[in-house]
């Protein structure tokens, strides 16, 4: 039960951030670039404290569930990625759909590699 609530208060968090940085970020047309923001930077924090966790006994099982699970699967958000990518093709910003879709992709496995990297010099 314990565990479950450090999911949850972490999601909570996780949750109330991305809504802060998407309202600040996001505009309505072009990129939507609070959604990629919370998205490469949550990548990023997962990379770091799963390479923490690997490497040392710094982040604890609870503390993991806390963060990663919680807060990253909170702050972290496919299904705005996905609606976002259905409104370009919806109406026809091929451009805008291949560069938000792709570059997310790939800007969020470098930013896990970055964060893995990250977590091996400190």
């Amino acid at each position: 039960m314990k565990q479950a609530l450090l999911v949850f208060l972490g999601g909570g968090a996780g949750s109330m951030l991305r809504y802060l940085v998407s309202r600040a970020f996001n505009t309505s047309s072009g990129i939507p670039y609070g959604t990629l923001l919370v998205n490469i930077s949550g990548s990023l924090i997962i990379g770091f404290l799963i390479g923490l966790s690997l490497r040392s006994n710094l982040i604890s099982n609870n503390l993991y569930l806390l963060l990663a699970t919680g807060f990253c699967g909170g702050f972290t958000t496919f299904s705005a990625f996905a609606s976002e990518n259905e409104a370009f093709l919806r109406t026809g910003d091929f451009f805008h759909f291949a560069l938000y879709g792709f570059g997310s992709l790939f800007l969020g496995v470098v930013a896990v590699f970055l964060g893995l990297y990250l977590s091996r010099i400190v």
